[in-house]
């Protein structure tokens, strides 16, 4: 069972355990740079505001530092992983009857925030950030073996999960997948196809895979024939390659391309029912999407609160920066768009968990509510990520000052689960009634 349960979180009396962590020189890590709360905590849930307090004090046993190191080396934060899951932050948001909290996508958004505000940005969000969201189809729609093999497990941190959807040559467009699952004689599937850009899969134990059992030209409608399984990843298998990305931020967690060649997974991998996995993974893409929102607004706040502290303290021309409308204005814009955005993300998530007892909320509202909460999040982020940049001058471009490794990482909610481009079609079609342009 993990350190809190759903009842525990509404009562005062409610405390994690926390434990001093061990850096690999052997000392407690704890950050001591002053940390400025930003962010207005007024209208949040007693259950929110205990999230925050305590993985802030989880976070604060991995200092800048610490993540400076893991993105230098391109390590994987296994100790803070281990940390999340030893408290059982990792099953926030899956149900108590599966050993998790029951809490909700709001509670889970402000968790990941909380993450990425410490100073782990979007690499310390991204190490659980599948735990957390892609576990909701497998919850909603496993059998009680799949539940029961796998889902105390991922609470635990003994297994950690990656999720395989995007293909090279689909892109966004998710109904164009061509990795196929062919049904064998014996109930078996063999796999066959590529996948792109799935973090985590040089560390998770499983992986969610979307793949077609049905070929495109076979089917009436693209929407149909996906079907989605909790597969092994079995790297030794020398059908199966995962081959690691280069990329630009978020160094201290790996993307991959994987490449299956007649990969055998058993009958029993396969969730829901066959040809329905388009429609299964629609009940993660939403709590997605506030969960993404959340960790952009993290990366932005963390980001602003550098750039405010070091232009109080920058002296130039014998007066702080920060006296300069030049530099005071902009970081009072960013102030205002993250504080818009904010609002945005937590009623996308209030609205996301209300819906699954409220019949009168509609999904399309759900929908666009989460879609809109991610733009605008991502949009906030990557202003203040940037402006945080411009407000060190030389300084900014320096490793050990943080806001560079921010900027590389803030464009990942800009370009990720989906492009701002897609989210402004979106909003076009379902709320202004506007012919598809795609």
């Amino acid at each position: 069972m993990p350190t809190f349960i759903k009842s525990a979180a509404r009562s005062a009396r409610w405390l994690p355990r926390i434990t001093p962590r061990s850096t690999a020189s052997g000392h407690n890590a704890f950050s001591t740079s002053a940390h400025r709360q930003l962010m207005a905590m007024a209208g949040f849930t007693e259950s929110q505001l205990m999230v925050r307090d305590a993985v802030t004090k989880i976070c604060s046993n991995f200092p800048n530092t610490y993540w400076q190191q893991h993105d230098q080396m391109e390590e994987y934060p296994k100790q803070f992983h281990a940390a999340l899951a030893q408290d059982g932050w990792l099953g926030i948001a899956l149900p108590e009857a599966l050993g998790g909290a029951g809490l909700g996508i709001s509670e889970a958004t402000m968790m990941m925030q909380t993450i990425a505000e410490s100073g782990a940005g979007m690499a310390g969000a991204q190490s659980i950030h599948a735990n957390v969201y892609a576990t909701q189809p497998l919850a909603k729609f496993g059998t009680p073996e799949q539940l029961e093999e796998t889902i105390p497990n991922i609470i635990s941190g003994k297994l950690r999960v990656c999720f395989g959807v995007t293909e090279p040559n689909a892109g966004l467009d998710t109904l164009r997948l061509e990795t196929l699952a062919k049904k064998q004689d014996d109930g078996s599937y063999s796999v066959s196809g590529q996948k792109i850009w799935i973090t985590c899969a040089q560390v998770a134990d499983k992986m969610l895979l979307l793949a077609r059992t049905t070929a495109l030209d076979e089917v009436k409608k693209p929407s149909e024939g996906l079907s989605l399984f909790c597969i092994d990843l079995n790297r030794g298998d020398h059908r199966l390659k995962v081959s690691k990305i280069k990329k630009m931020g978020g160094r201290a967690v790996d993307a991959n391309e994987v490449f299956f060649e007649n990969y055998p997974i058993p009958g029993e991998s396969l969730i829901g029912k066959e040809g329905q996995g388009f429609k299964i993974i629609l009940h993660g893409m939403n709590a997605e999407r506030c969960l993404l929102a959340g960790e952009a607004l993290g990366l932005g706040y963390a980001a602003l609160g550098k750039a405010a502290a070091y232009a109080r303290e920058r002296v130039v021309f014998q007066r702080p920066i920060g006296q300069n409308q030049g530099i005071a204005h902009p970081l009072a814009d960013v102030y205002m768009r993250l504080e818009a955005a904010k609002h945005a993300t937590y009623h996308a998530a209030r609205l996301y968990d209300a819906s699954k007892t409220d019949g009168s909320i509609r999904q399309e509202e759900v929908g666009v509510a989460c879609n809109s909460a991610k733009y605008l999040a991502a949009e906030a982020a990557f202003a203040a990520c940037e402006r945080a940049v411009l407000t060190h001058g030389g300084m900014g471009y320096a490793v050990e000052y943080d806001v560079e490794r921010y900027f590389r990482e803030c464009l990942v909610p800009r370009i990720a689960p989906v492009s701002r481009e897609m989210i402004l079609n979106y909003i076009s079609e379902k709320v202004l009634d506007l012919p598809r342009s795609y």
